[in-house]
């Protein structure tokens, strides 16, 4: 025969609540949900989903740009802080705060003269970037708004898919382009990004997340005392438009040489030619063929240790215009790749899928 405390805990058990005896019990873990957040100028209502971890991290994503909102993790201490530079307020987005930790497309980085040559067909693009086009152009991914779903994602991880359809013309690029970003955050502290595109013609494509990270919290000043390491020997030299020149150098003797531990302001004022920033692609020493480990990030004061893992080949290095309040791990194909066949190609086919999977791994250190 049970007794009460049995048929209690049985209870408690089944509603998915955790309790002993002599203790009120703990509510079920949320792990996501989801809320209309706001709308754009034409009216689009913009979702917010919030996913939870069993060790107190949170990450919200909004459907406007697929954006990373907030990411709350904690320090050595368990003290829980945002370490992602976003608003707390839709409203704050539409009076011009940006979507800094948007997703980047229908491609990343810069494309040369804003133009570029596919299957002996001309496309010009538009020029927002001095004479060139960056981030996909003056409307590009980072400020559409996207499908959002929650996913199942096992009993200890949740998970939002974004979904965007890219017409064909959209900014003069050929093809419909279905891309899917899908983020799940983990009890193992992992919030992973799986990308994927489809097309119905040929067309080029790089994804990347454009999350600017202050591991200290981003009411910190500045990043400089962030120590990062990079797996990377070389990077893609560029030119004072920060277009790739073609030339892959060493980066042995340069304020580049991340393969052994430095803080960011370390070397930040030797750049050449003079920059007020770090802006540069690194040719990752894994190539992009399987996820691997591609770079680390400490901050001393809070323990905050961030690492990258990736199967793409390139990862940009970016601190801010803003000067070096916080730093961008920009996993990516190399800037310009359609004018450069040696590079990895950003080319798409119909029929061919485009899959990549980024993931930020946090954790402490003493």
């Amino acid at each position: 025969m049970k007794t009460k405390q049995t048929i209690a805990l049985t209870l408690f058990a089944l509603a998915g609540l955790v309790v002993l005896p002599g203790q009120a019990p703990v509510p079920e873990l949320k792990r996501i949900e989801s809320e209309d957040w706001g709308k754009t100028a034409d009216g689009t209502v913009v979702q917010r989903f919030t996913l939870r971890n069993a060790h107190g991290m949170v990450a919200r994503i909004m459907t406007y740009g697929a954006t990373i909102t907030e990411l709350d993790v904690p320090d050595r201490k368990g003290v829980v802080a945002n370490v992602v530079l976003g608003a707390d307020t839709w409203d704050r987005y539409l009076r011009g705060f940006g979507t800094p930790a948007s997703i980047m497309g229908r491609v990343a980085n810069r494309i040369g003269g804003a133009a570029f040559t596919l299957e002996g067909v001309d496309y010009k693009l538009a020029a927002n970037a001095g004479a060139n086009t960056i981030h996909g152009g003056r409307k590009g991914f980072g400020v559409m708004v996207w499908q959002g779903k929650a996913v199942d994602a096992g009993p200890n991880a949740a998970a939002v898919r974004t979904t965007y359809l890219s017409k064909d013309g959209e900014e003069n690029f050929p093809g419909n382009l279905t891309a899917q970003v899908t983020y799940t955050l983990t009890d193992n502290n992992e919030l992973r990004l799986d990308y994927e595109a489809t097309t119905d013609k040929t067309t080029i494509v790089n994804l990347t997340s454009h999350a600017y990270f202050n591991l200290a919290g981003t009411g910190v000043a500045n990043c400089l005392d962030h120590e990062i390491w990079i797996d990377a020997d070389r990077y893609t030299v560029a030119d004072a438009q920060l277009l790739p020149t073609g030339e892959i150098a060493p980066v042995k003797g340069t304020p580049l040489d991340f393969t052994t531990a430095a803080t960011i302001g370390s070397r930040i004022d030797a750049l050449k030619p003079k920059m007020s920033t770090y802006d540069h692609n690194f040719v990752l020493n894994n190539g992009g063929k399987s996820v691997a480990l591609a770079g680390r990030a400490t901050e001393p004061k809070s323990g905050r240790v961030m690492e990258v893992r990736t199967d793409q080949p390139g990862m940009q290095l970016y601190t801010g215009n803003a000067p070096h309040a916080a730093f961008c791990f920009e996993t990516q194909h190399f800037p310009d790749s359609v004018h450069h066949a040696d590079f990895p190609t950003t080319t798409l086919k119909a029929g061919d899928t485009f899959k990549s999977t980024t993931i930020f791994t946090f954790s402490t250190k003493p």
